[in-house]
């Protein structure tokens, strides 16, 4: 049996000195070794004559040396020049700084050279190839595999280490998806597709190895999802909730008229209340969709069945806006709703303490304070959590863990980033999802213009012209503080310049991540409350608090931010009755950013631009941005995989439709590296 938690110096070729930087890779173990996959691959298989070769192409050459090397020294640096030929010309072949390879080439034996070939004034020159001997495969004659990250380790060697390595595990590796799941999908076996992702014959190959190694990576994520929920559903009894008061009752209160699929989300949450099965389910909807009034309605529903109702939101100040909103509704039909937040004098919070206790308050509303050990309810019914609170599933439990007479709470969880609902399921695999696809109908369509810094003073006077009208406006711009890397204006800067420069007239200020909660709330109360006229601030609002009055984002350097995260921004302003304008500011030519801007302007769909967003950025900075605590995938990039992930969803069910707890012998290799992945929710990560 091979031990692929052998530590990784012990593999032939690696050593005290290299075993150092393998672990700057995240490379500590034999297993660590051989996942580590290539992220890209040269074919230096198919050679071509020197006369086929193309000016910049990089190809592989049969050549023999009909010189000995000459070196040149100039400056501080030195040349090694060869010249070789085959059966259609000649050429040279040069290196730079590379004194070794004097004693490297005889004259008249035959070599395979790989490197960038340059056609100029009728020479042929190869730069700084690699080589063998003929006949040798070292570093040409085949496909090679282009590695990530390798700090001071070239890539040469370390594809000789991951070279060692296979040679000691393959055919030892033990099957980790069972017999029946290989054939049925014809994927490959383990120890084929590990040897092929690292050395594939043809470049066809390494798709086959590639698409087993995806598959199994999304499999077990969605497995472990799934039996999350699983174990909800078959040990976890839920509340049955009263259905004497029907959540429709409540609605007819609103001032406005709910959209069909708010009503339609309100008939899904209020089956599951009214079963035994213990809700959790994801609240998927756009900025400015309704997510709030439907929160507020499962919790009138909550407490008038005799339970109480909690309500996490990530700011302090979001927090103290949906106290006005729930107290403004709930008020009058003597439903209590208390506010704890980290501010709070020590002799109120004991106060709310107590009365939570005694189930005289009957709805809390709050941040993270909710999560503290101290905060008891006397019968907590329902938890409201919003995203930013949702990995680890672990934190989520902890306050559904509230609930007296070891009842389990229902757990709605809110998101404001809209997803792809495909990847939805491999986010919230755990949950349930409803998803309110229509905005209000009398919300106008937020104008959006992409603009180039020479437009610059056009910007400040139309910025101008809006605060004359009694509007305000929020800049945002990406970095705190001038870093020499950087050219990027960080707040400070800016707002000085604002206020001394452009609006001397206006009250300007701004906020940044880096200060005080309570600072960051004191100056969002002051823009609320029309104290300040324009704000400057870093990404920081992102979900924040509504001020209808402001009706002007102007997002500086767009092209670093992603397009869910512009959205977002996007969405602090159009919250009143005025017409609505966010303006990004770009700089760069490129193609990706130009495509990016004009997403922005032609839709204010956050689905639509999410699925763009995937598609333009890739999964890894799409989820970076997001900070939705996404496992970790080595190989999977979920929006080129798609396929794959709605195939893996597919086996997932089926699985567990035949073996819902994983327990038949078939699926005990399946059922130990789910549990291994469940553990690691410990930490908030899958």
């Amino acid at each position: 049996m091979i031990d692929l938690k052998k530590d990784v110096k012990y593999v032939k070729g690696v050593g005290p000195n290299r075993v150092q930087l393998l672990n700057k890779l995240g490379i500590f173990t034999l297993e660590d070794l051989i996942t580590y996959y290539p992220r890209t691959y040269e074919d230096r298989s198919k050679p071509k004559s020197l006369l086929e070769c193309i000016d910049g192409e990089e190809a592989l050459i049969e050549v023999i040396a009909i010189s000995k090397m000459i070196e040149s020294k100039f400056s501080r640096k030195t040349m090694q020049k060869i010249m070789i030929r085959d059966n259609t010309s000649s050429a040279e072949a040069i290196w730079f700084n590379q004194t070794y390879l004097k004693s490297k080439f005889t004259v008249g034996k035959k070599y395979r050279m790989y490197g960038k070939i340059e056609k100029k004034y009728g020479k042929i020159i190869i730069a700084s190839p690699v080589f063998d001997e003929y006949g040798s495969t070292q570093n040409t004659g085949r496909i090679i595999p282009i590695y990530p990250l390798t700090y001071q380790l070239s890539q040469n060697t370390l594809r000789k280490i991951i070279e060692n390595a296979m040679n000691e595990v393959y055919g030892n590796l033990p099957e980790t998806l069972p017999q029946y799941i290989i054939k049925t999908n014809r994927i490959l076996g383990i120890n084929d597709a590990i040897k092929t992702i690292h050395f594939p014959q043809e470049l066809k190959d390494f798709k086959i190895a590639r698409k087993r190694l995806v598959f199994e990576e999304l499999l077990i994520t969605q497995l472990s999802l799934m039996s999350l929920k699983n174990r909800d559903v078959l040990e976890e009894k839920g509340i049955k909730f009263s259905s004497e008061y029907k959540i429709e009752d409540f609605v007819k209160r609103f001032p406005f008229q709910l959209t069909n699929a708010q009503l339609r989300v309100l008939r899904e949450i209020e089956k599951d209340m009214e079963s035994e099965k213990m809700m959790n389910r994801l609240l998927q909807g756009d900025v400015g969709s309704g997510k709030t009034a439907v929160a507020m309605s499962a919790a009138y529903k909550a407490v008038k069945s005799g339970y109480q109702a909690a309500i996490m939101a990530p700011t302090a100040i979001l927090a103290t806006q949906h106290l006005e909103n729930f107290d403004k509704m709930l008020t009058e039909l003597g439903i209590k709703s208390a506010l704890l937040i980290s501010g709070i004098t020590k002799k109120k919070k004991e106060e709310i303490l107590k009365k939570l206790k005694d189930g005289e308050i009957d709805i809390l509303i709050g941040t993270h304070a909710l999560l503290e050990d101290n905060v008891e309810f006397k019968n907590l019914g329902l938890v409201v959590t919003d995203e930013q609170h949702r990995f680890g599933v672990r934190q989520r439990n902890k306050i559904a863990k509230k609930g007296s007479n070891g009842q389990n709470p229902d757990v709605l969880v809110m998101s404001a980033t809209p997803i792809p609902r495909t990847l939805a399921l491999i986010l919230y695999g755990d949950l349930d999802i409803s998803i309110i696809d229509e905005l209000p109908p009398n919300r106008k369509k937020i104008e959006t213009f992409a603009v180039t810094k020479r437009m610059q003073e056009r910007v400040d006077n139309f910025i101008e012209k809006q605060i004359k009208e009694g509007r305000q406006a929020y800049i945002v711009c990406p970095l705190v503080e001038e870093s020499e890397e950087s050219d990027l204006k960080s707040v400070v800067e800016l707002a000085k310049k604002y206020q001394t420069e452009i609006f001397p007239q206006y009250k300007v200020s701004y906020l940044h991540g880096k200060m005080k909660a309570k600072e960051k709330d004191e100056i969002m109360l002051q823009f609320k409350n029309h104290e300040i006229d324009i704000l400057i601030s870093t990404t920081v609002i992102e979900v924040g608090v509504d001020v209808p009055n402001s009706n002007i984002m102007v997002i500086e350097d767009a092209q670093r931010f992603g397009l869910a995260q512009l959205h977002q921004l996007r969405g602090r302003v159009g919250r009143g009755e005025y017409q609505s304008y966010c303006i990004l500011k770009y700089e760069g030519n490129g193609e990706n950013i130009k495509k990016r801007m004009k997403v922005m302007c032609e839709t204010n769909d956050g689905f639509k631009i999410s699925e763009k967003d995937l598609e333009l950025r890739g999964s890894g900075d799409f989820f970076g941005t997001m900070q939705h605590g996404l496992p970790e995938f080595k190989i999977a990039n979920l929006f080129e995989d798609m396929p794959i992930l709605q195939q893996v969803q597919q086996v997932a069910q089926s699985i567990l439709l035949n073996d819902a707890k994983l327990e038949k012998e078939e699926n005990k290799e399946l059922a130990y590296i789910v549990n291994k992945k469940l553990e690691g929710l410990g930490n908030g990560t899958l």
